[in-house]
């Protein structure tokens, strides 16, 4: 059963934006932490940007000042704002709950 489910990955010219979201179950969203991790080719899953178990934020310093987390509670969803998106920004993005449960991926390619 999916229970995340990412949206909004796409085709950007670098300087662009995309908006990403995730929409998660009640009983996760309203459990568990949120946040994005992004994997590119060859390398290695990682942080992007996350809430913490006490609601603050916490952000990958190569997308401090670029990106924004944000959640909509009533909506159970969790969104990445990028924004100034760069060539090394293309990777697989992925919505993580409570560092267990992953979504399925949404592609984000930034052309030069």
């Amino acid at each position: 059963q999916v229970q995340l489910v990412e949206s909004g990955g796409g085709l950007v010219q670098a300087g662009g934006s995309l908006r990403l979201s995730c929409a998660a179950s009640r009983s996760i969203f309203s459990r568990y932490a949120m946040g994005w991790y992004r994997q590119a080719p060859g390398k290695q899953r990682e942080l992007v940007a996350r809430f913490t178990s006490g609601g603050s934020t916490q952000y990958a310093d190569f997308v401090k000042g670029r990106f924004i987390i944000s959640r909509d509670n009533a909506k159970n969803t969790v969104y990445l704002q990028m924004n100034s998106l760069k060539p090394e920004d293309t990777a697989v993005y992925y919505c993580n709950a409570g560092l267990m449960m992953w979504g399925q991926g949404t592609q984000v390619t930034v052309s030069h």
